[in-house]
């Protein structure tokens, strides 16, 4: 996959500072051309600094009124009669993604149900469509794991699990031993939810389809946090979470992205009348609709997808090149101001040292991770994450996030490891 270097022609930032002092921080916000999206979110209580947003994206402040619209003009003033303009509204948003986050084409993905309901629809639709084992990795989060293996013994096939380093997160050369003698399905997270680390897309797909397999990618850690051209690439399959970098909120519904060249032949195991060529015809017979619509089941979360549109107009007009160029650069700071004042209380760096082999956040490992990401959040009022395996993760919203709220962060962080003696 490649990566977005900064452009003064697009007005990106620059993702080197040298100089990590309160000056030189304060200059870059003063120059940072995402500053002013800082003010389209909800507030920050005071006190906080929030750098968990690889856990829940803040609430943009649009979202409230979008939502509000709805349920008070469409469905409280037109009633049940405003049902019937929600019905292609997982195709709506779908479109919205595909154009503004995921670099697909119209009709090539649709919003609904969750990510492990999609990655079941999917890895059920290969199984269906090929033989041949399932590959994943011990590494991937652990629903993803459940539902392969649990994929694997319904349809009788084999479940090849991939030994990851989880700071370098799975590799071509081990995706390729793995499928040697033919496999039908690879499905491996983008960007490890652990360590960030970000996989190589392309040399992994070329492993895959080299055997025969078909590649379903979760891109819940990578979807609004780095760039994604996923037809421009030939990803085959891919699933992810919309509550993370892309700001849908609580319980928003997951992606679904399936290319457009497979949809025909595809077909999912959770059949309903949403996916249904003939919807609203109500025929006893099912017969799947020919594009995209044919991997939806039931009835829409119609209020969670009107609360997902808001963020994915934030994150067009800013642009992913920009939103991933300053994301590197923040935690490219937190990561130089932690090597100075936080592993010399035992901080380790968990992952790519690289910002450019990384997703959106970073992680550490500390054998008292556990209790200090609670104090963290007590004593110093710094939000940041708790991952097991004793992984402290942090994730700055480059949209949200001042390059001096990081500084600020990693200042109050070692004030709490200096009190606790750690």
């Amino acid at each position: 996959m490649t990566t977005t270097r900064p452009d003064p022609d697009l007005g990106l930032p620059d993702t080197d500072l040298p100089d990590t002092g309160p000056a030189a921080v304060r200059e870059r916000d003063e120059t940072d051309p995402l500053a002013g999206f800082r003010s389209r979110f909800a507030p920050v209580p005071e006190g906080l600094v929030f750098l968990n947003g690889a856990s829940l994206g803040r609430l943009p402040a649009a979202t409230a009124d979008a939502t509000d619209a709805l349920v008070r003009g469409e469905w409280g003033a037109r009633l049940a009669e405003a049902r019937t303009q929600w019905l292609d509204l997982p195709q709506r948003v779908g479109d919205e993604l595909a154009r503004t986050v995921l670099g697909a084409r119209p009709g090539e993905v649709v919003a609904s149900d969750c990510t492990s309901v999609n990655l079941y629809k999917l890895g059920a639709a290969a199984l269906r469509d090929r033989p041949g084992a399932v590959v994943l990795d011990d590494d991937n989060f652990p629903t993803d794991q459940y539902v392969l293996t649990g994929l694997a013994e319904e349809y009788g096939r084999e479940a090849r699990v991939v030994r990851t380093d989880p700071d370098r997160g799975p590799q071509p050369e081990e995706v390729r031993q793995a499928v040697a003698g033919g496999a039908a399905l690879v499905s491996l997270s983008l960007v490890s939810h652990r360590s960030g680390a970000l996989a190589d897309l392309r040399g992994i797909q070329e492993a895959a389809h080299a055997a025969g397999a078909l590649v379903l990618w979760d891109l819940s850690h990578a979807v609004g946090a780095v760039p994604l051209e996923l037809t421009a690439d030939g990803v085959d399959l891919a699933v992810g979470s919309t509550y993370k970098h892309l700001c849908g909120g609580p319980g928003a519904p997951a992606l679904l992205y399936v290319r457009e060249d497979l949809q025909a032949r595809l077909t999912q195991p959770v059949q309903g009348w949403y996916g249904h060529r003939e919807q609203l015809a109500m025929r006893h017979a099912f017969h799947p609709d020919p594009g995209i619509r044919r991997f939806l089941t039931g009835s829409p979360p119609v209020l969670s997808l009107a609360a997902l549109l808001p963020a994915l107009r934030l994150l067009g007009e800013a642009g992913t090149d920009r939103i991933r160029a300053k994301s590197t650069a923040l935690t490219g700071l937190f990561q130089r101001l932690a090597a100075e004042l936080l592993e010399p209380h035992g901080f380790r760096l968990a992952g790519p040292p690289d910002p450019a082999r990384r997703g959106g956040h970073l992680t550490y490992t500390h054998p008292r991770a556990r209790k200090l990401v609670p104090l963290f959040a007590e004593r110093a009022g710094v939000l940041v994450d708790y991952a097991a395996h004793d992984r402290v993760r942090v994730s700055p919203a480059p949209l949200s996030t001042r390059f001096a709220d990081v500084h600020e962060a990693v200042h109050r962080m070692h004030r709490v490891l200096k009190e606790e003696g750690a």
